[in-house]
């Protein structure tokens, strides 16, 4: 189904979508204090379908956890099951995108940029299938496999928020997956021994294989130089992609660019602190301080200077590429739009 021809929600009032931004912005303030810091460049209408956006993003994130803005765990007996939150993330988005009524702020929203942007139904159900990738314990055998996880929970916003911001063209949209996707090795590498002690492994089998790693070895502080050499080998796997996505900047409005440049710089500095501090990265969570991301505000705006003229830089077919159109892996095992993930 083309995106022209999908059925959209109806608009929203101008005074219920101002105060769906409002709490969304409030929301993405007390949570995401890096993406609100970096929303800030943003155009207006930009920075409020961006943090409207990001707001179901936080929302389907905390719900599968168990969390709430990202911060502390809910008793366990007040939750049902994952599969059976998924399954609700899964209907209720599908219902707002139906333009049904929604009552949980975050689907309106949600339903309201898609509207806007006109965003198939397939990318936000895309999104969730990486939800899905993790309540299910999938195992990663290969970078590839991992890779196709990344595009789910990361490179497919990337390409969402890309439209946001008015990019036009698939290779464009290649390369805003390509940012989300190193966005995602950076954070693997950087909770590469915590998500190991929740039972969560996205280091490929065949590279704890060649370090001569099991999953358990991931938590056992005996072994912490061997796993940071692994997350060395995530930061350093992450630097053509983010190689790629500068690229892309170019294709972007300047102030949307100047946002996009900034994180990139906040989130590819993460991932080189990981790989200075070897072992000892894993002793306390590497951050960035305020100071380092008002430095990046400033280098940021001198990249979006230096990619105002298009670079004829071609993307690496070496990269790891997301699937173009048609249904997802979800859609594909029904005709039905609703289908349990």
């Amino acid at each position: 189904m083309s995106i022209a021809s999908e059925p959209m929600p109806p608009p929203l009032a101008r005074t219920d979508r101002a105060e769906l931004a409002a709490l969304a912005e409030d929301t993405i303030a007390r949570g995401s204090k890096s993406f609100a810091a970096a929303a800030k460049l943003f155009a207006p209408e930009v920075r409020e379908s961006a943090m409207m956006l990001y707001a179901w993003c936080r929302h389907c994130d905390d719900v599968i956890d168990g969390q709430h803005l990202g911060l502390s765990r809910r008793p366990a007996v007040e939750e049902p099951e994952p599969m059976q939150r998924l399954n609700h993330l899964l209907v209720e988005t599908l219902r707002a995108l139906d333009g049904e009524e929604a009552v949980d702020p975050p689907f309106l929203s949600m339903a309201e940029v898609a509207r806007r942007h006109r965003l198939p139904t397939r990318l936000f159900v895309e999104h969730l299938e990486g939800y899905r990738m993790d309540v299910g314990d999938e195992h990663y055998e290969t970078i590839e496999d991992t890779l196709s996880y990344c595009y789910r929970v990361a490179g497919v916003v990337g390409v969402m928020m890309a439209t946001i911001m008015g990019a036009k063209g698939e290779r464009t949209l290649d390369r805003a997956s390509d940012l989300g996707m190193a966005f995602q090795l950076t954070n693997i590498a950087r909770d590469i021994v915590e998500d190991a002690r929740n039972g969560r492994v996205y280091v490929p089998a065949a590279w704890l294989a060649e370090a001569r790693l099991e999953a358990k070895d991931l938590t056992d502080p005996a072994r912490r130089e061997e796993v940071a050499a692994l997350a060395g080998r995530l930061v350093d796997f992450a630097e053509p992609y983010y190689r790629s996505a500068f690229v892309g900047l170019s294709a972007l409005p300047a102030r949307s660019a100047w946002a996009v440049a900034t994180a990139h710089g906040v989130y590819r500095q993460i991932g080189l602190d990981i790989r200075a501090r070897g072992a000892g990265a894993y002793g306390q969570r590497v951050s960035t301080s305020r100071a380092a991301k008002l430095r990046h505000v400033g280098l940021g705006a001198l990249k979006v200077a230096a990619t105002r003229i298009p670079w004829p830089v071609g993307r690496s077919p070496k990269l790891w590429t997301r699937p173009r159109g048609g249904p997802t892996g979800a859609e594909r095992s029904s005709g039905d739009r609703r289908t349990r993930l």
